[in-house]
C-alpha cells in the first residue's frame, strides 16, 4: 500500500517563497503536484519523470521548479514570486509504471498541503 506526504505548505505574502516537499513509500516512474483552489478544479502544476523530465502548466512556468531525488522516492516543488491566484490545496501525485502517459491517471494521491498567499 503505498503512501505519499507532503509537507512545507503554510502562509506566505505576494511574492514570497515555498518549498514542498512529498516523500513516497515506493519507486514511481514519475510524480507530481497537483492543486485545487476554493470552488474551483483540480488542476496539474508540473511533472517530473524518474529520469528528470518536467512538465509545468504555464500559469507557473519560470516561477515554479519541480525536482526530485529518485533514490529517495521524493519530489519537491519550489515556488516562488508567489501570487494570491496560487493560493490552493496542493496535492502530491505519483504514477508507478508510466500509465499517466499512456492517458491514465495518477495511481496514488496524498492528503493534501494548503498554501496560503496573502495580498
Amino acid at each position: 500500500q503505498v503512501q505519499l506526504v507532503e509537507s512545507g505548505g503554510g502562509l506566505v505574502q505576494a511574492g514570497g517563497s515555498l518549498r514542498l516537499s512529498c516523500a513516497a513509500s515506493g519507486s514511481m516512474f514519475s510524480m507530481g503536484w497537483y492543486r485545487q483552489a476554493p470552488g474551483k478544479q483540480r488542476e496539474v502544476v508540473a511533472l517530473i519523470t524518474k529520469g528528470g523530465s518536467t512538465n509545468y502548466a504555464d500559469s507557473v512556468k519560470g516561477r515554479f521548479t519541480i525536482s526530485n531525488d529518485h533514490a529517495k522516492n521524493t519530489v519537491y516543488l519550489q515556488m516562488n514570486s508567489l501570487k494570491p491566484e496560487d493560493t490552493a490545496v496542493y496535492y502530491c501525485a505519483a504514477d508507478e509504471h508510466g500509465n499517466y502517459f499512456l492517458g491514465g491517471g495518477m495511481d496514488y494521491w496524498g492528503k493534501g498541503t494548503l498554501v496560503t498567499v496573502s495580498s
